[in-house]
Order: C-alpha cells, then sequence, then structure tokens
C-alpha cells in the first residue's frame, strides 16, 4: 500500500526534528499543509528539514518554495486551484509532481488544462479523525463501482478518517494508496516516533524516484 503522510495543519514545538527524523526511518512522502501558515512561517519551516529529504515534500501553499527549495511537488486545492508557470518548466528539470485533492468520483476524471495530474487525493473517505462532523462521502457501493471501473486503482489515494488498522479496507477497496494524518499524529504525540516506524517499513513501497519512474499523464 502506498502511504503519504500529511502534515498537521499547525506547526507544533519539535516539529521538524520529528519530520526529519520519520524521513530517515522511512517516510516515503510527506504532503506539508500548513493553511494559515505565512511564507516566511513556511520557508523557516522548510529551512529546518535535511536538504537531502526535501524532495520527499509536497507543499499546499506557497508554491513558489517549491522551486526555491528543489521540494518534490506542489498540490493543488480550491485556495491554489491551477499551478503557476513555472511548473512545466520544471518538470523537465528534474522529478516533481502536481497533484489535486477531489471531493467526487467525477473530478478523478479531470486534469489541469496545461499541466497533467501525478495523483489525485479523494476524500473523505471514512470519517474524519482531525475534521470533527466531517464524515464519509461515499458509500461502499459507490467506491466498489468506481473500483470495478479502474477509476481508483492508477493514481487514486484515499484520505479522509484513513488509520494503519483501515489500510487493509483501502487496499480491497481499490485505491493506488493512502494519505494519512490524524491517526499518524496522533500515534506519535501518544507513543513517540518509534511508535510507526515498523508501520512506515511496512508501507512505504514506493520511493521518490518511482513517482517520476510511475508517473501516468492521463
Amino acid at each position: 500500500m502506498n502511504l503519504i503522510v500529511i502534515s498537521r495543519p499547525e506547526f507544533f514545538d519539535g516539529e521538524t526534528a520529528i519530520v526529519n527524523d520519520l524521513f530517515a526511518h522511512g517516510m516515503p512522502r510527506l504532503h506539508l499543509r500548513k493553511p494559515q501558515a505565512s511564507y516566511s512561517e513556511m520557508e523557516s519551516w522548510i529551512a529546518q528539514i535535511t536538504p537531502a529529504f526535501r524532495p520527499l515534500i509536497v507543499v499546499h501553499d506557497h508554491h513558489e518554495l517549491a522551486q526555491y527549495y528543489q521540494l518534490g511537488g506542489i498540490h493543488l486545492n480550491s485556495r491554489h486551484p491551477e499551478p503557476p508557470a513555472w511548473v512545466e518548466e520544471e518538470r523537465c528539470l528534474r522529478p516533481f509532481t502536481v497533484s489535486r485533492s477531489c471531493h467526487s468520483l467525477g473530478e478523478l476524471t479531470a486534469d489541469t488544462p496545461h499541466s497533467p495530474l501525478d495523483y489525485l487525493f479523494l476524500s473523505p473517505i471514512f470519517d474524519s479523525i482531525s475534521k470533527p462532523d466531517y464524515s464519509s462521502a461515499f458509500s461502499c457501493e459507490e467506491l466498489m463501482t468506481a473500483k470495478t471501473s479502474g477509476l481508483l486503482s492508477s493514481r487514486v489515494y484515499a484520505l479522509g478518517g484513513v488509520t494503519f488498522d483501515l489500510l487493509p479496507q483501502v487496499q480491497h477497496l481499490g485505491f493506488y494508496g493512502a494519505a494519512i494524518l490524524g491517526d499518524f499524529w496522533n500515534r506519535i504525540e501518544k507513543g513517540g516516533t518509534s511508535a510507526v516506524y515498523n508501520k512506515l517499513s511496512m508501507n512505504a513501497e514506493v520511493s521518490s524516484a518511482s513517482y517520476t519512474e510511475e508517473r501516468k499523464f492521463f
């Protein structure tokens, strides 16, 4: 099961040290999502990440930081629905992904006009852990139909309420991978980073290099 970790939306003490440690123990990719953070706050955070690990980070905001700090990609959302003009040139120079959030099955088949998407988040699949009152938006029947049609298998990650214990169910539903947030950081808060080391080693099957090798353009 391909795994992506999403950061907590707020900063917390020792966060960058924890992230460096997680990368050293096999975390395959981190989506840095801090929607309320300023450019300078994000830049200061990224500067504390070991340069060798920066290509494993994807930013949801302040996309220009991905170019300046040689990050692994950008993520599109309602705040930033289109990629910056420089993205295509960046993709010619080095491994660089463009991904997007989707909240309906219909959105999965729509690419951006100027920059094909490498992978997508579909949410919420389960009741959210980090967002109260954010309940699953899809029935099991809808997801199984999408699986049968092959809609989920090539580049779609399940998001929303995903836990390590639910990964077998995510795989059964036919998703390419899973994006995890609440359960991941809750485990670290209770047991430290060692609480997820074995989970990372079991589930981190895709390296940053494979995002380039297996890139699928639609």
